[in-house]
């Protein structure tokens, strides 16, 4: 036995452990006793640090972000939108990062306070631009909402990057549909360039949130 398996087990190890295996068998391959192979124990060491894999899951989605909040420094001088635009971007790279993580993030409750300073942060700047609290909450959550959504399609074609799917080829599945121009053409659209789509979607929200909450926007429209 070597002397990392010796480390003794803790929380951080076994969610480490799990989010490298989670690149190899997946979200439905990623089991307890599959982890407890890995650390060379027995399942049932598992469970004094986690009461079921759901458990797992929130700590493997505070390790991711803690990693994505120590890759994505923020600037002080950030407008609201370059705010948007860093915290939505790192999200997606961090999710797409690990197979299926964006998977593993949805619905995932944090196990501490992690993200607490930031969340006071992202809501300090927004206040101080004008929104009222529950303007700024409704800005952030739609942006990252969008980002979760987007991403767990995307690794749905592809689950890693540089990886893809079989049964997503743009050109046989317009073939198909040959009798359907142009849902047939959207094919493009939908399945390849997903950093471009990324943007663009990302860039008609932040608009959205503008109009809307934004200095012009009338009292009415609220």
């Amino acid at each position: 036995m070597n002397s990392e398996r010796r480390v003794p087990l803790d929380r951080r190890r076994v969610a480490d452990t799990a989010l490298r295996l989670l690149d190899e068998v997946g979200l439905d391959g990623l089991t307890l006793r599959a982890i407890a192979k890995e650390l060379d124990v027995k399942a049932p060491a598992l469970y004094w640090h986690f009461k079921d894999k759901q458990a797992l899951l929130d700590e493997m989605a505070t390790q991711m972000y803690r990693r994505m909040a120590e890759g994505t420094p923020l600037g002080a001088d950030d407008t609201w939108q370059e705010r948007l635009l860093k915290s939505n971007r790192g999200l997606r790279t961090a999710l797409r990062g690990y197979r299926d993580g964006a998977k593993v993030f949805s619905g995932s409750r944090f196990t501490g306070p992690v993200h607490a300073q930031q969340m006071e942060d992202n809501l300090r700047l927004f206040t101080g631009a004008g929104f009222t609290l529950a303007e700024a909450v409704r800005a952030i959550s739609t942006t990252y909402l969008y980002t979760l959504g987007f991403v767990t399609e995307e690794q749905g074609v592809e689950p890693l990057p540089g990886e893809r799917r079989e049964g997503f080829d743009v050109t046989e599945r317009a073939r198909l549909m040959a009798d359907f121009p142009l849902s047939a053409a959207a094919g493009a659209e939908l399945f390849e360039d997903y950093d471009r789509h990324f943007e663009e979607g990302l860039a008609m929200i932040i608009a959205g949130i503008e109009a809307r909450y934004g200095p012009g926007a009338r009292p009415t429209a609220r």
